[in-house]
């Protein structure tokens, strides 16, 4: 078995969540959260900050750590055991713009009830739901957007 991590982010923008949709050779790959490998001598907020930016033109900042997710899939001839460390983020804007290079079709954000029916995975919708919980959390004590408190 060949060890995996990643990184991504949760990102929020005026209470709608940014979401990807995949499509690898027509086939459904489904919506999906921006994340990917870290690479060598890279931290891992790094990496979540970095895969934001390069598979939808967002600009975000981390807001706080949410935590880890983990599954196995099969990658050729090997079982793929992956980590992923998620972050909560904020964006600077509603843009965003699929990277075609990586088979990303579409982004965009959506209210929480729509991004958590679109993910296709339930790891993914796991983060979603304790990332906009904490959310929620900082909007309620007035502290999101507040940078100085992060």
């Amino acid at each position: 078995m060949v060890e995996a991590t990643s990184c991504g982010g949760v990102v929020i923008f005026r209470g709608k969540i940014l979401v990807l949709y995949k499509n690898y050779l027509n086939k459904y790959e489904g919506w999906v959260l921006p994340k990917g490998t870290v690479e060598a001598d890279e931290e891992y907020k790094e990496t979540a900050l970095r895969e934001v930016k390069e598979e939808t033109d967002v600009r975000a900042s981390i807001i706080k750590y949410v935590g880890t997710s983990q599954y196995i899939f099969r990658k050729s001839h090997d079982l793929v055991d992956k980590n992923v460390h998620w972050y909560l983020m904020m964006a600077d804007s509603y843009y965003s713009k699929p990277q075609r290079e990586e088979y990303f079709l579409d982004s965009g954000y959506y209210k929480f009830y729509e991004a958590y029916h679109l993910l296709r995975f339930p790891n993914e919708k796991q983060i979603l739901e304790k990332a906009y919980n904490e959310y929620l959390d900082l909007k309620k004590s007035n502290l999101w957007g507040n940078k100085k408190y992060f």
